[in-house]
């Protein structure tokens, strides 16, 4: 099968206010599959983030490309949704009409078609009975799942998801997690899921990518070959533990050469 989405030998270079040129990504290639959930891992400024710019549209890469089905990624695109570590709401605008606000500030308004899709994702994420309250009276998870919603309200073929559960507390970001698996199930999309979580990438994810320090490569690509649907038994099964305990060998004691062991970044990577 085609892959939906595809890195080739992907560069890119930030300049500094100095001028000189600072290298974020070297020679970054992978593909994903249509529908395919995939979780990328590594030190503090390895260039997750700057994957995901690129694959969204907001950045173009010093070299190489970026393509989706075949078409390059040149500006941001419908099929794309964006989940950032902050939701983002607007507080003055209740739940409804932030997971709207897409819609109404690209065309000027929701038509009901759009407003019923509002309330079925909000049903979703399982915030039925909160559709009409504003952002200061939601937890930070439920803020989270408003921001899943908007996302989705486009329908997208692509969600892109940067460390979206980093500021939540553990039982929280837990519970997210799995709301995430049932949510992915229930409107299956292609994934890009940056995080630090070894076991939260492990636990969503078809195929784990480990990057290395600065400048960023790929280090290893990881298929996680666990059954699904995943619950909270999975992380239980020794399999579970046998590729968190991988992954985090080949992040702090890499085996690729030339590429340098993880040391003061330690104490960034969550275990």
């Amino acid at each position: 099968m085609k892959p939906f989405v595809t890195l080739d030998n992907v560069s890119h270079y930030y300049m500094t206010d100095e001028g000189k040129p600072v290298q974020a990504l070297k020679d970054v290639s992978f593909s994903i599959g249509k529908n395919e959930f995939v979780a990328v891992v590594g030190p503090s400024g390895c260039g997750k983030s700057t994957l995901l710019r690129l694959l969204s549209g907001l950045m173009q890469p010093t070299h190489g490309s970026v393509n989706i089905f075949g078409m390059p990624v040149t500006e941001p695109r419908d099929e794309i949704g964006i989940v950032f570590q902050q939701p983002t709401l607007l507080p003055w605008l209740n739940v409804t009409d932030n997971v709207l606000f897409p819609i109404k500030h690209k065309r000027g308004r929701a038509t009901d078609k759009e407003k019923a899709q509002a309330q079925s994702l909000i049903k979703m994420v399982g915030l039925e009975d909160f559709a009409s309250r504003m952002p200061g009276e939601l937890s930070g998870g439920m803020q989270q799942r408003v921001g899943i919603a908007r996302a989705l309200l486009l329908d997208p073929d692509i969600l892109i998801m940067d460390e979206p559960f980093s500021a939540l507390d553990a039982l929280t970001r837990e519970e997210m997690g799995f709301d995430l698996l049932r949510i992915w199930n229930e409107s299956p999309k292609t994934v890009l899921f940056i995080t630090h979580s070894i076991s939260e990438a492990v636990l969503l994810a078809d195929k784990v990518l480990i990057m290395s320090p600065r400048p960023g490569r790929l280090s290893e690509e990881i298929p996680i070959d666990l059954p699904r649907p995943r619950s909270a038994a999975t992380v239980r099964e020794k399999a579970f533990s046998e590729y968190t305990d991988r992954i985090r060998q080949q992040i702090y004691h890499p085996k690729t050469e030339n590429i340098t062991a993880v040391t003061d970044e330690k104490k960034v990577v969550n275990l």
